[in-house]
């Protein structure tokens, strides 16, 4: 049998039931103890998706707690056994299976676009080969366009495009073997990476690329990105032409770039969105991802953001239990913020409508490739196919059979839960937005809704400044305003070149500016974290102490305590120790070094500070008692400075940390120049004294110049008039 979100195909006689690693999720979700399942198969597990890391962490917490009898059983081709193996303490199975030998050839790669050189390969292998073709790119963009170039070469070869999105129709024709005295050109996704076999395909064409989900946990959205596939990946691809015949594998890259490729794809737990994993835990009681066993478990930050995430739209509690909200959204088959786009309209045709969108913006394909959502709604309304009357089927329950809102309000619906989405157009240039996340994206020039000034963003592929739009609608100003989290705040900025203020007040949804009007100079809390900012900006050196901030962080370094005041603790803890040393007005030179070395230690343990003060003092003293400052950054380390004469009588090299570390000694004339620097006084005394002392006594006659400094008694280098005296 078969289950998938919208059809599923089992009986009473069924005994094995093939269904999707979220689907699974779902039902061990629904029923802990999976009831009447002896037995859970893993397939093609070196993908590690969310999903199948999730069943898998679910599925060990089962079979430990409730059903020891459960057989569990991870398995792919191109697998980490030893890994694997590991977490598991479970037993490796290998099958060497029957293989064809497949030659590999390696075509280099050039600067032409991804779809010329596909189409050009796959030119060479119909020239070269006799079987059937099967061609990887990255996704239903660069497939459709290779297809196109792939136009004329002939009557007896199919082309055939596969991809998730397309119809069953499409992808039959793109599987059943080719009729005949015809070969078949079949250009896919990673789908036909691992899940198929494709009958007389004795040729693969892999351009070494794979599309990944990734999640920007500073703007809060999940993209789709382009990215060199994995050995794991392109080696399942290669095998794609040895399944049925001996085959060749032409790839679009040079052979010694294989040593660049990652050994396997990155896990999704550590690059996606945690939001769905957190929201499942939570419906299973756990609150903390620490409470089960993951292969690779989720960054501690990437949980953090997820949880306020989650906790901001109601769907958690602070504690991290599910709220009433929290437990419908989770019921639905999609990531928690489209669920809580149908789950948090109040009207019945509101619901409906986001339950369509929510849908769309689920199942690629459907309802045509526009940008705006209204038109591939009004498209998925009047496509009679099976999965897009399955798919309304699975909206209108989701909507309770609630009637549609008209498709104007569309934008409204999806902004009243996704406030995050809502962009503005920059400037007069047709197609450049920014999102009140602060994510630019871009749509083509001469697409129907790059004209408009606000849109809400339905979903966004690619990277940075080369996001694109891919489904959107139009949004009001009103609405924008009324739906989107509006605020106004007084803002600051301090130059630290001039010692100025810069006040004004900022009207803003999210990212998106919306006014600016300057204010007089600031004050108080608005001044102070107008300096905190330039310090995080430009760094501690901005600080006219900063010297001293070195030499306290040079002082724990003898200590073997770095870490402890790092640059990047101090910054994180500004607040903290800063603000007291400015004053109100602030000014950045307003405390001592004194101040500021307080300001440093009362960071750190009581017992420390007394340690630092015990085995990297401030001082030492002279044989005649005064104090000599250690300068903490001289080059060559620690050292300290005075008149020869200081020294007189020491027979043993000044040290700290408890004499672990010995001062260098900068030892000068009577004019207070340097006539010596050493770290072995006994030694300077006995070798180098001599030579120092004679040319002295020619220099400095009425200063005192002893045979044997070692037994003479220190002074703060008077003359021996005054010494008589």
């Amino acid at each position: 049998g078969l289950s998938t979100r919208i059809d599923r195909k089992v009986s009473k006689e069924t005994k094995i039931e093939v269904i999707t690693d979220g689907l699974f999720t779902r039902r061990i979700l629904n029923d802990p103890e999976l009831e009447g399942i002896s037995a859970v198969l893993f397939d093609e597990f070196h993908e590690r998706s969310l999903n199948l890391d999730l069943g898998l962490a679910l599925a060990r917490d089962v079979a430990a707690s409730l059903r020891p009898d459960l057989r569990l059983l991870v398995m792919s081709a191109t697998l980490d056994t030893g890994k694997i193996a590991a977490a598991f303490d479970a037993p490796v199975i290998e099958s060497e299976g029957r293989m064809f030998p497949v030659e590999t050839v390696y075509l280099g790669k050039d600067d032409r676009r991804i779809e010329e050189q596909t189409a050009s390969a796959i030119r060479r292998a119909l020239r070269e080969q006799t079987g059937s073709i099967l061609a990887f790119l990255p996704g239903q963009g660069e497939i459709r366009r290779t297809a196109e170039m792939l136009g004329d070469v002939g009557a007896e070869v199919i082309i055939a495009p596969l991809y998730g999105a397309l119809s069953p129709k499409d992808q039959d024709l793109a599987i059943t073997p080719a009729p005949e005295g015809q070969r078949k050109v079949v250009i896919a996704t990673d789908i036909a990476e691992s899940s198929l076999t494709i009958e007389g395909v004795t040729v693969v064409v892999d351009a070494g690329l794979a599309r990944v989900p990734e999640y920007d946990s500073s703007t809060g959205s999940q993209s789709l990105s382009t990215r060199r596939a994995s050995l794991a990946n392109v080696d399942q691809r290669r095998g794609r032409a040895g399944r049925t015949a001996p085959g060749v594998c032409y790839r679009l890259w040079d052979e010694p770039a294989n040593l660049g490729l990652p050994k396997s794809p990155t896990p999704e737990i550590q690059t996606g969105d945690m939001s769905s994993l957190l929201l499942a835990l939570a419906e299973w009681g756990v609150t903390d991802p620490d409470g089960l066993s993951f292969i690779d478990p989720p960054a501690p930050g990437r949980i953090a953001g997820a949880r306020g995430d989650l906790v901001a739209l109601g769907a958690l509690n602070d504690d991290g239990s599910l709220t009433a909200l929290g437990r419908r959204i989770a019921r639905l088959p999609l990531p928690p913020l489209l669920g809580a786009m149908i789950e948090g309209q109040s009207d019945p045709g509101d619901k409906a409508l986001a339950a369509e969108i929510a849908a769309l913006l689920g199942e690629q394909g459907l309802g045509g490739r526009s940008t705006d959502l209204r038109s591939r709604l009004r498209g998925f309304r009047k496509d009679n196919s099976p999965r897009a009357q399955a798919v309304r089927r699975q909206a209108a329950r989701w909507a309770e059979n609630a009637q549609p809102s008209p498709l104007d309000l569309a934008g409204s619906v999806m902004a009243q839960t996704l406030p995050s989405r809502i962009a503005r157009r920059q400037g007069n240039e047709h197609g450049r937005y920014l999102l009140a996340n602060g994510r630019a994206a871009l749509l083509s020039a001469d697409d129907p809704l790059a004209s408009e000034d606000w849109l809400i963003v339905g979903e966004l592929t690619g990277r940075a400044a080369r996001a694109r739009i891919t489904a959107a609608a139009p949004l009001t100003e009103e609405d924008a305003l009324t739906l989107g989290k509006v605020i106004t705040e007084d803002q600051a900025t301090f130059d630290p070149s001039t010692g100025t203020f810069k006040a004004e007040r900022v009207k803003r949804l999210g990212a998106i500016t919306l006014s600016r009007t300057n204010l007089p100079a600031p004050k108080g809390e608005l001044a102070l974290t107008a300096v905190l900012n330039a310090v995080r900006e430009h760094g501690l050196s901005l600080l006219p102490g900063h010297q001293t901030i070195r030499e306290t962080q040079a002082r724990l370094s003898l200590l073997a305590e770095s870490e402890q005041l790092t640059d990047e603790i101090l910054l994180a803890r500004l607040e903290e120790w800063l603000p007291p040393l400015l004053g109100d007005p602030p000014k950045l030179n307003r405390a001592s070094p004194g101040e500021l070395r307080r300001a440093l230690t009362a960071l750190l343990d009581w017992d420390l500070v007394q340690r630092l003060d015990r085995e990297a003092p401030l001082t030492v003293p002279s044989a005649t008692g005064r104090g000599l400052p250690i300068d903490y950054l001289a080059e060559g380390g620690p050292l300290i400075e005075g008149r020869v004469q200081e020294f007189y009588g020491l027979t043993r090299h000044p040290a700290i940390v408890r004499e672990s570390v010995p001062l260098s000694i900068s030892l000068t004339s009577p004019a207070n120049r340097q006539v010596a620097l050493t770290t072995d006084l006994p030694g300077f005394w006995q070798v180098g004294y001599r030579d120092m002392a004679k040319d002295m006594r020619g220099r400095y006659p009425k200063h005192d110049w002893p045979d044997d400094p070692a037994t003479a008694a220190p002074h703060e280098g008077r003359t021996k008039a005054r010494l008589g005296k």
